[in-house]
C-alpha cells in the first residue's frame, strides 16, 4: 500500500512538472511578445511630412510603418521597438530624431500596430531587412541602427549581415535565455525557448561602432547585462542613472538622444 502511494504521489509530480514545462513551452511566445494592434495615428499627426509607408518582407507580409523625413538630413535611423506596444509608443522619440535633424524610420514587427502575421525571431529577422531595405533607397546615407531591449537584439542581427555607419543599443541583453533565467529561473529555459537573440555573440561580430545606453536599475533586463553586451562589442557603455527599464528617460531622453545623434555624425 505504501509502495502504491509512493508511486501514485510521484506520478502527480511527473505530471505538474510535465504540465508546466509543457504550458511554459506552448505559451512563450505569448510571453515574449506583447504587441498592441491598430489602429495607429497618421504619421503626418505625428510629425508634419510624415508618411505612412508600406514594408514588403520576403515572407509575403506587408507591414505599416512611420518614416519621418528631413531636408539634407545627417543620417537616417532605423528604430527597432521593444516587446511591447506599438509604434505610437515611440512617437516622442521620433519628434526628437526629427528635430536632430535625423530621418527616421519607425517600424512595427508583425502582429503589432494592426500589421499582419505572428512575432518570432525568424520573423522579426525579416521584418527589420524590409524596413532596411526601404530607408536605405529612401535617405541614401549613413544608416544608424537603434534598437531598445528585444530590438536591440533584432538590429543586431541586422547588422551582422548588413553592417550599418554605427549601432546604438537601448537595454540589451546578453541573450534571451539570459534574462528568461532572471524572471523564471525555476524553469529550463535554454532547453525551452524557440527564440534565442544571442545578443552578445552577434554583436561580437558587427564592424561597425557600437553604443550600449542601459538604465542603473534595471528590473527587466540587469545592468550587467547591458555591460557585457558593450564589452563584447568593443564599444561604450553609457549608464543612466536609477533608471528602470521603461522609464521615459530611456525612450528619448537627453542620453539616448545623444548617443543615437552622436552615432549620426
Amino acid at each position: 500500500m505504501v509502495r502504491r502511494r509512493l508511486l501514485i504521489g510521484a506520478a502527480v509530480v511527473v505530471i505538474i512538472v510535465a504540465v508546466v514545462f509543457g504550458s511554459a513551452f506552448a505559451f512563450q511566445r505569448r510571453l515574449i511578445y506583447l504587441p498592441s494592434g491598430g489602429p495607429v495615428p497618421s504619421a503626418a499627426e505625428v510629425l508634419p511630412g510624415g508618411r505612412d509607408v508600406a514594408l514588403r518582407t520576403a515572407d509575403g507580409l506587408t507591414l505599416t510603418a512611420w518614416y519621418f523625413p528631413v531636408a539634407a538630413p545627417r543620417a537616417a535611423v532605423l528604430v527597432a521597438p521593444g516587446n511591447a506596444g506599438n509604434r505610437s509608443l515611440r512617437a516622442p522619440l521620433a519628434r526628437a530624431l526629427h528635430a536632430e535633424g535625423v530621418a527616421t524610420l519607425l517600424l512595427d514587427y508583425r502582429g503589432y500596430g494592426g500589421n499582419p502575421g505572428s512575432p518570432t525571431e525568424a520573423g522579426l529577422a525579416l521584418d527589420v531587412r524590409a524596413a532596411r531595405e526601404f530607408l536605405a533607397a529612401q535617405a541614401r546615407v549613413p544608416l544608424v541602427y537603434f534598437g531598445e531591449s528585444l530590438g536591440a537584439a533584432v538590429v543586431a542581427g541586422l547588422a551582422v549581415d548588413f553592417p550599418p555607419a554605427a549601432l546604438v543599443l537601448r537595454s540589451p541583453f546578453t541573450d534571451l535565455a539570459a534574462v528568461a533565467r532572471r524572471h523564471y529561473p525555476f524553469l529550463p529555459v535554454r532547453l525551452l525557448l524557440l527564440d534565442t537573440f544571442p545578443v552578445a555573440e552577434q554583436v561580437a561580430r558587427v564592424p561597425a561602432p557600437v553604443t550600449v545606453v542601459y538604465g542603473g536599475a534595471d528590473s527587466i533586463v540587469p545592468p550587467e547585462q547591458s555591460r557585457a553586451v558593450a564589452a563584447a562589442a568593443g564599444g561604450r557603455a553609457v549608464e543612466v542613472l536609477g533608471a528602470d527599464h521603461n522609464d521615459p528617460v530611456l525612450l528619448d531622453g537627453p542620453a539616448v538622444i545623444a548617443a543615437i545623434t552622436a552615432a549620426a555624425g
